[in-house]
């Protein structure tokens, strides 16, 4: 039996770093999980944060997951789960405490969009769509998020 014995200091830790668990059928295939969490995710214990801040934060984590999957001609877009609206071509994201997340971008035509929902009706599938024309690069806006919470950390309040 390989029982460990953690320090209070440990177990307080323990209990503020995020949990997650994942499966996916094909055993070389990465998920969320696998990937480095970045300190401002880490940092402040989860019952410390909004359900908004929470929320966002991961979606962020699954966002970057999800580009890492791309190849240079795909973004990541989002399409509305039970709706008629389309897709958003994701070009930013925030929250608003203690329950809000916004998603910001444009639709396949280019017409300006955004989806402000309650942390409670929070469903997101992500989507591969071509990356635009002109861009010589795709928009990794995953990667940009891993960055600015990295940078910025907790956000400041109003």
């Amino acid at each position: 039996m390989d029982e460990k014995i953690e320090t209070s200091a440990e177990a307080l830790e323990a209990d503020a770093l995020p949990r997650c668990h994942e499966f996916h059928s094909d055993p070389s295939r990465t998920t969320v999980k696998q990937q480095v969490i970045p300190k401002a995710v880490s940092k402040t214990p989860v019952e410390a944060k909004s359900p908004a801040q929470w929320a966002y934060e991961r979606v962020v984590l699954y966002l970057k997951k999800f580009e890492e999957t791309l190849d240079d001609n795909h973004e990541v877009a989002m399409g509305f789960v039970g709706a008629t609206a389309g897709v958003l071509r994701i070009q930013g994201m925030g929250y608003f405490d203690p329950d809000i997340v916004t998603f910001y971008g444009t639709d396949p035509a280019g017409g300006k969009m955004q989806l402000v929902q309650h942390v409670s009706q929070l469903n997101v599938v992500l989507r591969a769509l071509p990356k635009e024309v002109e861009a010589t690069e795709p928009n990794r806006i995953g990667f940009r998020l891993i960055e600015d919470l990295e940078q910025n950390g907790d956000a400041a309040t109003l």
